[in-house]
């Protein structure tokens, strides 16, 4: 039996079970969510299985009760392939009224409102789930904790054992839970092959809407190409049209945008609007992001020496690999990540905000010192043009980089931490 890896969520979950009467967990496929729910499970309903579901599809209409009986928190896997069983939860948590009774799992969203009668509000905890950080892959040392540096906690001088070689290869990789209990090889073959499914398959059944497997595959190369900026829908038609899309429009492409959405594949990153003494204007525009880079290198057929050799490429999909990892350490601090750029060309690659208000400022770069100096004055920028008579001043700066032996604070303040000694 392999091993189970523990993941940011066990606790999230525990937490919310015992605030609800059900949680639903969401993410995309292959994240771990069902793994992770059987770890707090006493029994389960598989709807992910064809037979398991044909029976409960006949039953819901016999006795949905049935259905929900077992001991608790009772899983219900898969739950989306039978629409009808969130009101039948909803309306047997209010019955019982007690928390922990159900988790489910979702790797699409709640289906469109008139599908069901009931939101679920005060019913339901959500709970998001993404492909694994680098600290629950155990390719973080877990070092350096951003909880300690919003708590004021400063850390010793740690050495970072990641090389360029071994982060290529957990780029491509990915954080899909089995890629990295397998080997090395057979590893790289996961993130191809959920790119395969979800081009071929998935884009097709999330909304029942037919679409096209070659233009999937255009839209989701135009983004790794795109990776990482913020470029608008029309500088993605353009890129499709120039790789043999005949017709295109902005409309279709935001469709299929939706989808991925949907899927959990896409997952842009937000602009951070912040109070400032500057007349500059804050871009709003998204961060084009996947939710794992794997899924960018999978679609160009890029694998760890491309990466290599095209540093410029390999910085972008690092940069979707911390934030990756920065949304993974957000959800356990109660906190969002976000972007900034404005007009004056000032920019910061994320913002981790907490709902108490806190919030750090961070720079991502591959490694090198001009970089390292590049993001630190950003940072150091951006921070003095906070209004702190309106709002509180940056926790910390820090400058998150693939490639380094050290994890410090610079003379100025700033840390430098490698994305390998990093954890929530």
């Amino acid at each position: 039996m392999t091993k189970y890896k523990h993941r940011i969520a066990d606790k999230l979950l525990k937490r919310k079970l015992l605030g609800k009467g059900a949680v639903l967990i969401e993410g995309p496929k292959w994240c771990g969510k069902t793994t992770t729910a059987k770890q707090l499970a006493n029994s389960m309903l598989d709807l992910g299985d064809s037979a398991v579901l044909l029976q409960s599809s006949q039953m819901i209409e016999l006795s949905p009760k049935t259905l929900l009986e077992g001991k608790t928190p009772r899983l219900i896997d898969e739950w989306q392939a039978l629409p009808p069983i969130w009101d039948c939860i909803r309306s047997e948590v209010d019955r019982r009224g007690e928390p922990s009774q159900f988790i489910l799992t979702g790797s699409s969203v709640l289906p469109e409102a008139n599908e069901t009668i009931h939101s679920g509000t005060g019913r339901f905890a959500h709970l998001r789930m993404r492909p694994m950080s680098l600290f629950e892959s155990e390719d973080s040392t877990g070092k350096v904790s951003l909880e300690d540096l919003f708590d004021k906690n400063k850390f010793d001088i740690q050495t970072n054992s990641l090389d360029i070689e071994t982060l290529a290869y957990l780029t491509c990789r990915g954080g899909w839970p089995w890629a990295t209990i397998i080997s090395k090889e057979v590893a790289l073959d996961q993130a191809i092959d959920y790119y395969d499914s979800v081009v071929n398959y998935d884009i097709q059944r999330v909304d029942k809407v037919k679409r096209n497997t070659e233009r999937a595959k255009l839209l989701l190369r135009s983004y790794a190409r795109n990776i990482s900026q913020q470029v608008s829908l029309a500088t993605i038609r353009k890129d499709m049209l120039a790789n043999d899309a005949s017709t295109l429009d902005e409309g279709t492409i935001v469709d299929y945008i939706k989808a991925l959405k949907m899927l959990y594949v896409i997952e842009d990153l937000a602009a951070w609007n912040p109070n400032i003494r500057s007349k500059a204007s804050i871009r709003t525009s998204d961060t084009r992001h996947f939710v794992d880079p794997s899924i960018g290198t999978a679609a160009l057929g890029l694998g760890p020496n491309d990466l290599i050799n095209d540093l410029q490429s390999f910085g972008l999909f690092f940069e979707d690999l911390v934030i990756r990892d920065l949304r993974v350490y957000a959800e356990a601090l109660d906190g969002s990540l976000y972007h900034y750029r404005d007009s004056n060309g000032l920019e910061c690659d994320a913002v981790l905000h907490r709902r108490n208000g806190n919030y750090a400022l961070l720079e991502v770069k591959l490694g090198g010192k001009e970089r390292i100096e590049e993001g630190a004055a950003n940072l150091i920028a951006l921070s003095r043009k906070i209004d702190t008579d309106k709002m509180p001043a940056p926790s910390f700066l820090a400058v998150i980089i693939g490639i380094g032996q050290y994890a410090y604070q610079r003379k100025d303040g700033v840390y430098v931490i490698p994305i390998g000694c990093l954890k929530n």
